[in-house]
């Protein structure tokens, strides 16, 4: 397929039906509305299901619904939607049913704007709702790489039976760049849906029973122990992240995901022209976080983690770094305000002491 020059909304729409998606539940709320808007007329063409909920709280649990009757789901929302719908997102870990959701962050908290932030990290890793549970977290930094991964999360969430978020910031939902969806989905062994989805008995002899209850402790404890190890084989297999090249060498680093990642590395390039050696980390999945980054940077002094928060992400950094005696700067803004690349140079340089 040729270039196309797509909103990043439509693209990320346009992917998770190429990814299989068979059904969308979801309510609109800004900056994500293209999403839904593509797919209410998308889907019908394609024969698959779309129904705008009547609440972020309804659409989940239809999610729930679906997902234990063996269908490929997904929604999306941004920031206060997503809120509302952590209660159904523990409900989905716990029992173990894959969905795609898609988060467009928006400024903070409560209402806030719909200006793009990144103030939502938390959220996304630590979740709202309750018990020991993990989503996958996906953070793309352009719209091809949304696309990409969103293709390719319908795969990863069945595979894990676990839902997946796709994490982005408005910029990026809004903005437009030339893609194409040619990129190939990595093969999986994805587990077979008749062996744990309410599908009938028509073909087999078992009822398939959709459930996050258990009421012996014993029972519970034995079924978090099955879900951590679960987590631990997604840390192992899943984690992804991007490194400058010069990263080994580099005598301070950058720290960035989603568009300040971007906005980082027209910053690292200014400041390398003058003689430094600035390297750069990108978190691709924001949980599991690529701990493994930060465990050979031999002349490395200061880190300085960037992001549009108030350094929501720093404790993350402060975990994989405890183990070296390198110190952890932030710079950041937030509430919708999208730093600079100035901006960048100056925290760089004040960083490394010239300012």
């Amino acid at each position: 397929m040729s270039k196309q020059l797509l909103k990043g909304n439509e693209a990320i729409a346009y992917a998770s039906i190429l990814g299989g998606a068979d059904v969308f539940f979801g309510y609109p709320i800004t900056p994500q509305n293209e999403i839904p808007e593509y797919l209410s007329s998308m889907m019908k063409e394609k024969g698959k299901l779309f129904v705008q909920g009547e609440s972020e709280v309804a659409s989940i649990n239809m999610i729930y619904g679906a997902a234990g009757a063996g269908a490929r789901t997904m929604t999306s929302s941004s920031s206060p939607g997503i809120a509302l719908m952590q209660e159904g997102i523990s409900y989905l870990c716990g029992a173990e049913l894959p969905c795609v959701i898609i988060s467009v962050m928006r400024g903070g908290p409560g209402l806030g704007g719909i200006q793009p932030s990144q103030s939502d990290y938390n959220q996304a890793t630590r979740g709202g709702g309750n018990g020991d549970y993990h989503t996958l977290v996906y953070a793309p930094a352009n719209i091809q790489e949304a696309i990409n991964i969103t293709k390719e999360s319908f795969d990863v969430a069945d595979q894990y039976r676990n839902p997946v978020m796709i994490l982005i910031d408005g910029l990026i939902g809004q903005m437009m760049e030339a893609v194409d969806f040619d990129h190939p989905n990595k093969k999986r062994q994805l587990p077979n849906k008749a062996d744990y989805c309410t599908l009938g008995t028509k073909n087999h002899d078992h009822k398939n029973i959709i459930n996050s209850l258990y009421l012996d402790p014993n029972d519970l404890n034995n079924h978090n122990k099955h879900l951590q190890e679960k987590y631990n084989k997604i840390i192992k297999e899943e984690t992804q992240f991007e490194s400058s090249e010069n990263i080994h060498d580099a005598e301070y680093v950058v720290v960035a995901y989603g568009t300040m990642s971007r906005i980082a590395k027209s910053a690292i390039q200014h400041c390398n022209s003058k003689g430094h050696k600035i390297g750069m980390i990108r978190p691709i999945t924001l949980w599991p976080f690529p701990n493994e980054a930060f465990k050979n940077l031999p002349k490395c002094k200061k880190i300085l983690v960037t992001e549009m928060s108030m350094g929501q992400m720093v404790g993350d950094v402060l975990i994989a770094t405890r183990a070296s005696n390198v110190t952890v700067e932030f710079y950041g803004e937030t509430g919708g305000v999208i730093p600079e690349v100035e901006d960048v140079i100056k925290a760089i340089e004040k960083m490394i002491g010239e300012k």
